[in-house]
């Protein structure tokens, strides 16, 4: 897997280069956001890992021009704007995935790889009764809902299934992506998303001994 690595922290760089090419990958380095589109155009990569606070050109606008000019790789921000507000405009300017600092370097790893193969696998856009998931982010009516990642993450599974039931352990996979954690830890993400959603009028419905559904209000 090809890397490119958009970081202007040498430390975080050297730490994050060093990282991914003992599990396996090829990093392109770019510390500065005048250039980076350059390295992308450059690179082809199969992933972009972005920093937003970028010298010369901020990460934002990197990504915008990006997708402007139909630069289609996976991106992933990696920043320290944490905000919900940070994470929307993110994800509304192209952005496949977020992740705020600090940060596990394994869950950082498994969050890359399932990029890769999602963008590998072509995954299509999914809707169902005015929501969209596309890009990375969830829309209702066009307009993007204020989730975080978890939530996200297990409102895109559902969509890909919309009206069947999705079991616990498969959704535990997609939302906690390299992690250890038994399958009721999804309920916390369910209840969470549960209450985002009442004002789309869809409903997140658990199933004793299936798992969780989406059912049109």
């Amino acid at each position: 897997m090809k890397l490119l690595l958009i970081e202007d922290n040498p430390a975080m760089q050297t730490t994050l280069q060093r990282s991914f090419e003992r599990r396996g990958m090829q990093v392109v380095l770019c510390a500065d956001g005048a250039r980076a589109l350059d390295r992308w155009r450059a690179s082809l990569p199969d992933v972009v890992v972005l920093d937003l606070s970028l010298p010369g050109v901020d990460g934002l606008q990197v990504l915008t021009q990006a997708r402007a000019e139909g630069l289609r790789s996976p991106v992933l921000i990696l920043t320290a704007r944490g905000t919900v507000g940070d994470r929307i405009l993110g994800l509304n300017s192209g952005a496949d995935d977020y992740l705020p600092k600090p940060f596990d370097l394994d869950e950082l790893e498994a969050r890359i790889r399932a990029l890769a193969r999602r963008a590998d696998a072509g995954e299509p856009a999914s809707e169902f009764a005015g929501l969209r998931a596309e890009a990375g982010a969830v829309y209702h009516r066009g307009a993007a809902l204020e989730l975080a990642p978890r939530e996200a993450a297990l409102l895109r599974a559902l969509l890909q299934r919309p009206g069947r039931a999705v079991a616990k352990e498969q959704l535990c996979e997609t939302v906690f992506p390299g992690e250890a954690v038994q399958a009721e830890a999804i309920e916390v993400v369910a209840y969470r998303l549960r209450k985002k959603l009442v004002a789309t009028g869809v409903q997140l419905v658990t199933l004793r001994g299936l798992g969780y559904l989406l059912k049109a209000g």
